[in-house]
């Protein structure tokens, strides 16, 4: 059936992808997938996961059998791709356009131990002025968390970076740690207990719903739009939208590759 087909593409894609980037840094295929798996997620991986994170992987040049990138999985059964520091470090190195990194540190709070903001300027060569982004430690700060605790100016200098790295050179779709679990939190605090009109919806429509990404963005939307106007559509979307999307760009992609 469709869903059947659509399964079968999104295997064929991450097999694929995952041979070249096998083969572009070097790691045996037959310890390829094992190796992945144990890498860059955690617990069980869908193929639909899987080939998320490899064509970002692909996108930006970065191993995941490194840990320069990995999978944080998120509450709609996607993923969020994490860059790890240094993944970040090395796709803002190896931009051709970059002319150097300066930071510019606030006034001490907390009796010396933090800066009340960090300044990051990135140059580049094609630009006269640098592109500069200034974080704020009351805005970023996490109490009680780990790394925040323990290495706060280090966090507070990576964020800046990391900021102002996306304003210089457009970098999207990929987060840090600290990024991706404040991405559950939010999703978690968003999602209430589902009542038995919700469950029916998503018993009714949800399998429809993933044919329709089978054939790419049009037909999602087209299928999104024929749906019944009701709350329970819009908390359907809320929580299914992401992964369907994701699922609709991924089979726009694999049909392109085998045009």
């Amino acid at each position: 059936n469709s869903f059947t087909k659509f399964t079968k593409r999104i295997v064929t894609m991450a097999n694929q992808l995952m041979v070249q980037m096998a083969q572009r840094f070097n790691v045996p295929e037959q310890e390829m997938l094992a190796t992945l798996k144990a890498t860059a997620f955690k617990g069980n991986v869908s193929d639909a996961q899987m080939t998320a994170l490899l064509i970002v992987a692909n996108q930006y040049g970065l191993n995941p059998w490194t840990k320069e990138i990995y999978a944080f999985p998120d509450r709609n059964n996607g993923i969020v791709p994490v860059v790890g520091v240094d993944g970040w470090s090395r796709i803002i190195n190896e931009n051709p356009n970059l002319d150097g990194i300066e930071f510019e540190y606030g006034p001490q709070i907390d009796g010396g131990k933090h800066h009340e903001w960090i300044e990051c300027s990135v140059y580049r060569k094609d630009r006269s002025r640098p592109i500069k982004a200034r974080e704020f430690w009351h805005e970023v700060y996490r109490k009680g968390v780990g790394p925040w605790e323990s290495h706060g100016n280090r966090m507070h200098r990576h964020k800046a970076l990391i900021q102002c790295s996306r304003l210089a050179f457009g970098f999207s779709g990929i987060y840090d740690q600290d990024e991706a679990e404040r991405i559950d939190e939010a999703q978690a605090a968003r999602m209430p207990e589902k009542s038995a009109e919700q469950l029916a919806f998503e018993s009714e429509h949800l399998q429809a719903m993933r044919d329709a990404a089978m054939d790419g963005m049009a037909s999602l939307n087209a299928a999104f739009a024929a749906l019944p106007k009701s709350p329970q559509k819009t908390a359907f979307w809320t929580e299914h939208g992401p992964s369907l999307k994701q699922a609709a760009e991924q089979a726009i992609v694999i049909d392109g590759g085998e045009a």
